[in-house]
């Protein structure tokens, strides 16, 4: 079973190289091309690619997928699957090339949280339990066949990192265990069913503020845990727009009438609709990540 591979960050790196060492032939890797990043803007290859390099695997950075190139691309390679993992949005002539048509994982127990951020947004809404999907892609984002599914537990504690990890490695093993039922013709696959009123869509800067005069405490330190380490929840303040890295379990009460952010004695605190929060870390503009009692000290000194 020939199988062409489309990924970029780690996310699907990790599987890709979960699927090479259960022995899996891997024709040619398809990821991003290099793009600059950080300070120096210095072109950066993306995880898929590094690992590609690592495992000595075809690579192929197409800026157009529909491209003659990258069509000709295709055809030398002669993939039986096309296997998908956190990547952009397939062409109809790319995910229907492969005879066996093309697998996607998505972390979530689909039909719930179809959309570009299910790992976040299960956080936010209070879920013990998330996992991932494996299915056929089909025209409708996130609506094809189910292969196989694996729950994953959310702690009370969990961040969007620590549950990106977690998933990112029960992930590989899911998609390896699809790819094994594909070969051997054993999968069963099965509709999904109705629409799920559990949606993920893109994470953008307005979502990611918190708004302490309406969300609850319990809301708001979700959001902050969700979105950390990326984007980062943020909130205006008489500092300006200051990122939440980290807080305390929410103390319940009336709240404070004058919401947002204060300094308490030794504590910075988020005072919200019905409760508060007590800031662990936060983000000044243009400044570094800072422990909220060396903000608070830095502040007095000032």
């Amino acid at each position: 079973m020939r199988i062409v591979f489309f990924g970029t960050p780690n996310f699907a790196a990790h599987s890709l190289k979960s699927i090479v060492q259960a022995g899996f032939e891997v024709v040619g890797v398809v990821t991003a091309p290099d793009r600059p990043a950080g300070r120096g803007q210095k072109m950066q290859a993306s995880a898929v690619k590094l690992a590609a390099q690592e495992l000595g695997l075809p690579l192929s950075q197409p800026e157009k997928l529909k491209s003659p190139e990258f069509q000709e691309q295709l055809r030398e390679w002669c993939p039986d699957l096309g296997v998908v993992i956190a990547f952009r949005m397939l062409p109809e002539m790319v995910w229907s090339f492969p005879p066996m048509g093309t697998v996607n994982l998505h972390a979530s127990l689909l039909p719930d949280y179809r959309g570009a951020a299910p790992i976040q947004h299960a956080i936010i809404n209070g879920e013990s339990i998330t996992g991932l999907s494996t299915f056929k892609l089909v025209h409708e984002i996130d609506t094809g066949d189910i292969l196989l599914q694996d729950s994953v537990a959310i702690e009370d504690n969990e961040s969007g990192g620590s549950l990106h990890d977690k998933l990112m490695i029960k992930g590989a093993q899911t998609m390896v265990n699809t790819l094994s039922c594909l070969r051997d013709q054993s999968c069963q696959a099965r509709p999904q069913g109705g629409s799920s009123n559990k949606t993920a869509p893109k994470l953008n800067r307005d979502f990611c503020r918190l708004n302490p005069e309406s969300e609850s405490a319990i809301q708001c330190e979700r959001k902050i845990r969700a979105l950390s380490p990326y984007p980062g929840a943020w909130v205006k303040s008489s500092w300006g727009d200051v990122k939440i890295w980290g807080s305390q379990k929410p103390e319940e009460g009336p709240g404070d009438y004058n919401t947002g952010l204060s300094i308490e004695g030794k504590d910075l605190y988020l005072n919200c609709l019905n409760g508060r929060l007590r800031i662990e870390s936060l983000q000044l503009p243009g400044k570094g990540r800072i422990n909220a009692r060396d903000f608070i000290n830095g502040m007095k000194a000032g």
